[in-house]
């Protein structure tokens, strides 16, 4: 039980590493206040932030006087957010199952969650639950079959971006967002695609990150995960790295 609580500790101190090196990535920051401005929640309203992380969005939600609160469902990273941000509110909960009672929030906002469930309509229900009539509800996140990366070997590289894709639960959900809401009864429904272009070597560890869990998956061999990986390192060293990330938004309100 302890080597497992110890190998817990270390994969989530990862997690929030890249969760961290990701909010300092070009275009972050603004994404994150887009996501905030299409919550569209004043001071003195609440707001929930599901699958929080280590704090950020409940951190920045409550400057703008928004009584937020943070929900997780790992302990070890309600831990750290707590520690950031001892003034927030943070919970253990999942999606599936919100510690907040009906028609009791105002915002709902998830980012970079949904891809990580096996049933997001069930979400979507409980967010639908949670929420105040006319409330509204922000999803955040990347379509994991749709990175564009730049390589010597293109065939190689579809290879290795969609068998990284379907390790994940729901690689595809971002681009269902629109009719997932729908499907649950939410009105007013947008959806907006933020693109970004990356060609620094910070975006090294997530190249790395791809290939090794294609390789992982049996879909590459060694030879090749390490081949294309000194390719992009290359390109890195060159000023010839390549990356387009579209991240997709979506908005709506909560049946009044």
């Amino acid at each position: 039980m302890a080597k497992e609580t110890e190998r817990t500790r270390q994969s989530t101190g990862g997690l929030v590493t890249l969760l961290d090196a990701a909010d300092r990535l070009p275009g972050a920051n603004e994404l994150r206040v887009r996501s905030y401005d299409l919550l569209d929640v004043g001071p003195g309203a609440l707001a929930v932030d599901v699958g929080c992380g280590a704090g950020r969005a409940v951190a920045e939600l409550a400057e703008r006087g928004v009584r937020a609160i943070g929900v997780d469902l790992s302990e070890r990273m309600i831990d750290i957010a707590r520690g950031r941000w001892p003034e927030a509110d943070f919970r253990i909960a999942g999606a599936y199952g919100l510690p907040l009672p009906d028609a009791s929030v105002d915002g709902y906002r998830a980012d970079k969650v949904f891809h990580e469930l096996d049933e997001p309509e069930r979400a979507l229900s409980e967010a639908c639950r949670i929420l105040a009539p006319g409330g509204r509800i922000v999803l955040v996140g990347q379509d994991w079959d749709t990175l564009v990366i730049d390589s010597a070997d293109p065939a190689l590289t579809r290879t290795i971006v969609h068998a990284r894709a379907d390790l994940t639960a729901g690689p595809r959900a971002a681009r269902q967002y629109r009719n997932l809401l729908l499907d649950v009864g939410f009105d007013d429904v947008t959806v907006e695609v933020h693109t970004g272009v990356f060609t620094g070597p910070e975006m090294l560890p997530l190249f790395t990150g791809v290939a090794e869990g294609a390789c992982s998956a049996g879909a590459i061999t060694r030879e090749q995960t390490d081949s294309w990986i000194a390719e992009q390192r290359t390109r890195a060293e060159a000023d010839r790295l390549f990356l387009a990330l579209p991240m997709f938004m979506a908005a709506a309100t909560a049946p009044r």
